[in-house]
């Protein structure tokens, strides 16, 4: 059996050097997209079962009311399990959304009316790195009087911060 030449390692470290300098990026890039899931799916279920309630509902009414970022504070790198007691406001109970699970985002609903028009914003509130600066996603939708609910496109602001 002979030994590796100087050359030769070099060379192996070159090409190792090489595809982990191009892989690398890309698997973070992933990583951090994962962690979009948890935001994305909570903002669709919430806006689902939003337009569900204002379809039987008279407009001024339509939505639930506004409840603050739930948990109050942004978990910071971490997902977090809430104590019980967290998700039991009426507005998260009638959209049907909670986690008993761990998460890594707070989540806030707002909504207003008048008798032509209501509209709700669902936000999403994360820090994934836990230094401090926030993620937030949001989704809106109005119901106005004589048509059927509408939702808008998801908006992302830094989205991976």
């Amino acid at each position: 059996m002979r030994s590796v030449t100087p050359l030769e390692a070099a060379v192996a470290v070159a090409v190792a050097g090489a595809v982990l300098a191009t892989a690398l990026p890309a698997f973070v890039r992933n990583l951090h997209a994962s962690k979009l899931v948890e935001p994305i799916d909570g903002l669709g279920r919430i806006a689902t079962r939003a337009t569900a309630l204002a379809a039987g509902r008279p407009v001024e009414s339509a939505y639930p009311e506004s409840v603050p970022l739930t948990p109050a504070q942004v978990p910071a790198g971490v997902r977090v399990t809430d104590p019980p007691g967290t998700w039991e406001h009426p507005t998260w109970r009638a959209l049907e959304f909670g986690f008993t699970v761990p998460h890594s985002f707070s989540f806030a609903f707002e909504s207003g009316g008048s008798p032509e028009q209501a509209a709700f914003r669902a936000r999403a509130h994360g820090d994934l790195d836990g230094d401090g600066s926030l993620s937030e996603l949001s989704i809106s939708g109005q119901s106005r009087a004589g048509s059927e609910p509408t939702v808008s496109p998801m908006e992302l602001y830094r989205e991976v911060e």
